[in-house]
């Protein structure tokens, strides 16, 4: 890219069309589909033991998130607002009587041959997840509403990011059955819902130029939580660097 360019990352934040611009253009080189981590659990690359690890890790990140979404809710006084991101946490949590996001992935990990309780306790995860889960809580509950609610644009690429792993896993790991894959299943249909209100927001609501460098800061902030998860995950499964109390699959 030359500066000059629409969606460069020089091109000044002067209108929300700009500023949209530049939030895909962010994704576009900073989404954790483009991991190599994500490329090897995606093309088959990986034993049993690493996707165990990788699943392992991701129910931290997956079980915090309406932890996260309850901070944002508490950041609004705005009831429409309200309105409309509690149904997040529903998505994850479930209710009473029906099955949300958490539940699905304990199914993966439950399909994966991982002890529930295990997982559940996040005993055997690496520091590095819990570190950057942790901040993105912080993040939420730190910055201004506004920010709060950028941070959650990573759902723009999500979609294709799930499709690729749903065909990519069933093709290449004959220990994953497809009922299993129900959590990205389901993404599929809530991701663009969630994120065409989070970019409506942004886009009416982030009004200056400082405003529209905050939103884009604040998404760069959130590609930086998934892209290191997957770096600890590299280092730690690929390159056999497992810290001390952390998952150990067979064989490692």
């Amino acid at each position: 890219m030359t500066p000059g360019d629409p969606e460069h990352d020089d091109a000044p934040l002067d209108s929300a069309d700009a500023l949209e611009r530049r939030l895909r253009h962010i994704g576009a080189t900073r989404y954790h589909n483009l991991h190599p981590f994500h490329h090897m659990l995606h093309g088959g690359k990986l034993n049993k033991g690493q996707v165990q690890a990788w699943a392992l890790n991701r129910f931290y990140y997956q079980s915090s998130i309406p932890l996260k979404d309850a901070v944002v809710l508490s950041r609004f006084r705005n009831r429409q607002i309200r309105l409309e991101w509690r149904h997040r946490i529903e998505d994850h949590d479930g209710n009473f009587d029906t099955e949300g996001g958490i539940e699905r992935w304990l199914k993966l990990t439950d399909g994966l041959g991982l002890d529930r309780a295990y997982v559940e306790s996040t005993a055997g995860i690496l520091p590095a997840t819990r570190f950057a889960v942790d901040a993105y809580v912080h993040f939420v509950r730190d910055k201004t509403p506004l920010e709060a609610i950028a941070s959650s644009l990573t759902e723009l690429f999500a979609p294709n990011l799930h499709e690729e792993r749903i065909a990519g896993m069933l093709r290449h790991y004959d220990f994953i059955q497809p009922g299993v894959m129900t959590y990205f299943q389901r993404r599929l249909e809530q991701a663009p819902r969630d994120a065409n209100f989070a970019l409506g927001y942004v886009r009416d609501h982030a009004t200056t130029p400082e405003a529209r460098q905050a939103v884009c800061d604040a998404l760069t902030f959130k590609t930086n939580v998934l892209w290191v998860q997957l770096d600890a995950l590299y280092h730690a499964y690929v390159t056999g660097m497992i810290p001390p109390g952390a998952f150990r699959p067979e064989g490692m």
